[in-house]
């Protein structure tokens, strides 16, 4: 009996002991179940999102992408992959950003879709945020997608407008999901959330397109995901900031009629018969009518005078698209 009296005052102690931290920690324990007192205890949450940013010699433009954001937040994580950059003032950049608390990963030199998937296959959040290193994304953009994804699980993919900056300015109206548009050029940049789960099934980038030297992989990827059934979700606001700049990663490659040409047989060949033909029919016709004269020059030069048409494309002395 004594050893039952003793045993209930040690408990009523240890709780009053408890109630005691817990009011100091400023914690209502009224209506608390015992188990709900050890919550320190439990697994520290992963990240809701994952912030994936590749980095090729682009130290000097990291300062911007990283603007606003902190290490030590816990509702976001952000990973840098270093794809084997040779310049020393973005190998300096990078081990400042590691110094600052950033998750910061090295790898050899394997090209823009290994890089992401690199951040990817670490990346322990839910939704994964992709920024290349030269741009920026507004943190709003951040809150709402992730809120999007949260509320409607049939979502895969958010995206948005943009605006231009640097060597050019003013808005970028992206506009509706449109796959037919989707497959006629890439009118989605890479700056968008998607759920990491979709990775996981449909598998990353395709690193194969480094061979081609295109700097598109994010339109192969859209692509996957759409003829996948994924839903893509547009939000009409600005949600980052494209920098329009020379030595970014399309502005060497984006003008080369061959490479173009490239991409264009590889996607085509990887995604035959998905692109209906009467909307192939409406994009020359849309092509055709402001300026038809024009647009006639311009087919004849790059079916009969290919290389002197690649030329004229490379020296922008005239726009590549038809």
């Amino acid at each position: 009996m004594n050893v039952y009296i003793e045993g209930c005052k040690l408990i009523i102690y240890i709780w009053s002991c408890l109630k005691k931290i817990a009011f100091t920690l400023g914690s209502d324990l009224a209506a608390t179940e015992i188990s709900d007192i050890f919550v320190f205890h439990k697994k520290k949450s992963l990240p809701k999102v994952s912030i994936i940013i590749p980095c090729f010699n682009q130290g000097h433009f990291l300062k911007d992408a990283l603007s606003g954001f902190s290490a030590g937040n816990t509702e976001y994580e952000i990973i840098i992959v270093n794809d084997g950059s040779t310049d020393a003032r973005t190998v300096d950049a990078l081990e400042a950003i590691r110094k600052d608390g950033f998750q910061v990963v090295h790898q050899s030199n394997q090209g823009l879709a290994a890089a992401r998937n690199e951040g990817i296959r670490r990346a322990g959040g839910e939704f994964i945020m992709l920024l290349d290193a030269d741009n920026k994304v507004e943190y709003t953009f951040i809150q709402h997608a992730a809120r999007i994804l949260d509320s409607d699980s049939t979502i895969s993919v958010v995206y948005s407008d943009a605006v231009y900056f640097g060597a050019k300015s003013g808005p970028w109206k992206v506009g509706e999901f449109n796959l037919q548009k989707l497959m006629i050029e890439n009118y989605i940049d890479a700056c968008a959330m998607v759920r990491k789960e979709v990775f996981d099934e449909l598998g990353g980038y395709d690193e194969q397109m480094k061979k081609i030297k295109s700097g598109w992989e994010d339109w192969e990827m859209w692509l996957r995901i759409a003829f996948a059934g994924k839903k893509f979700y547009y939000w009409p606001e600005v949600g980052f900031h494209y920098r329009v700049d020379s030595a970014s990663m399309i502005g060497g490659i984006a003008n080369s009629y061959e490479i173009r040409n490239k991409l264009l047989n590889y996607l085509h060949y990887k995604y035959y018969g998905k692109l209906g033909q009467h909307y192939i029919t409406d994009h020359v016709i849309k092509r055709f009518r402001p300026h038809p004269i024009k647009f006639l020059l311009k087919l004849c030069m790059a079916t009969w005078f290919r290389k002197k048409y690649q030329r004229m494309v490379e020296k922008n002395k005239i726009m590549q698209g038809l």
